[in-house]
């Protein structure tokens, strides 16, 4: 395995130790007390636990980086440079009704870049990871986007709600940031999906990058209605035509 920086070392162990609490609670997920934040938004003590645990421990590592994240967590720190960007369920929906699809996301954002991302499923123990300029893996093993050239053997990723026809062969997951994870490995050959939050994506962005897939710009200064069109370079065009009224 190549060596990892330090403070990727520091979200990988967050991830994990976060992890152990959010198995046990899907184990438990009849008992859990469920607070409605929106219509289609659940919260639920899992997620506020597990943002504390991953904060706690980024903190103890990085006690002047900045946060940001999706539950109560977010602060402007004395390191304004460098932001952790954290998502501690992603796929809450799946969570709280007993599907097991669902991930932890942790970012660090320096300046205006994601320069370090892992995005972890604890119940199938598949962890993403990457960091800018040394590459993707899954597990310890090197990842790469598809290499598939035809629409119609592809597979595609989206989410949230679309009121228009899409002509493209797709799987509504979800996880944003496991369809990042699954594009960056070849399991999905794109994905794309509108009025996303940076915590969603942030990790998978760099993942998706360093496994040599393309993605749209986007303006990291916003934490809301982010839009993700990404795929191999092999299919970018032809799923960019697809997706022009999207």
């Amino acid at each position: 395995m190549k060596s990892i920086s330090a403070n990727l070392n520091i979200m990988i162990k967050a991830a994990e130790k976060a992890s152990r609490a959010l198995i046990r609670d899907f184990g438990e997920i009849e008992k859990l007390q469920v607070s409605i934040k929106g219509p289609t938004d659940f919260v639920s003590s899992a997620d506020l636990k597990a943002e504390k645990i991953i904060i706690e421990e980024l903190r103890k590592a990085r006690p002047n980086y900045s946060i940001v994240s999706e539950e109560d967590g977010s602060e402007i720190n004395k390191d304004k440079k460098n932001t952790w960007v954290i998502d501690p369920i992603d796929g809450t929906t799946n969570f709280l009704h007993g599907v097991p699809h669902f991930a932890i996301s942790i970012a660090l954002k320096s300046e205006n870049e994601i320069v370090s991302g892992v995005i972890y499923d604890p119940i199938k123990d598949e962890m993403f990871y990457a960091e800018k300029d040394n590459g993707a893996f899954f597990n310890n093993q090197r990842i790469k986007v598809s290499k598939k050239k035809e629409i119609n053997s592809c597979l595609f990723a989206t989410g949230g709600k679309s009121q228009v026809e899409i002509d493209l062969p797709v799987r509504k997951s979800g996880s944003a940031a496991l369809d990042m994870a699954y594009v960056s490995a070849g399991r999905y050959d794109g994905y794309f999906q509108n009025n996303l939050n940076l915590w969603d994506i942030a990790a998978g962005i760099i993942i998706l990058k360093e496994a040599g897939g393309v993605i749209n710009e986007i303006d990291l200064s916003q934490n809301k209605n982010i839009q993700i069109r990404a795929s191999s370079m092999a299919i970018s065009d032809k799923m960019l035509e697809k997706l022009k009224n999207f």
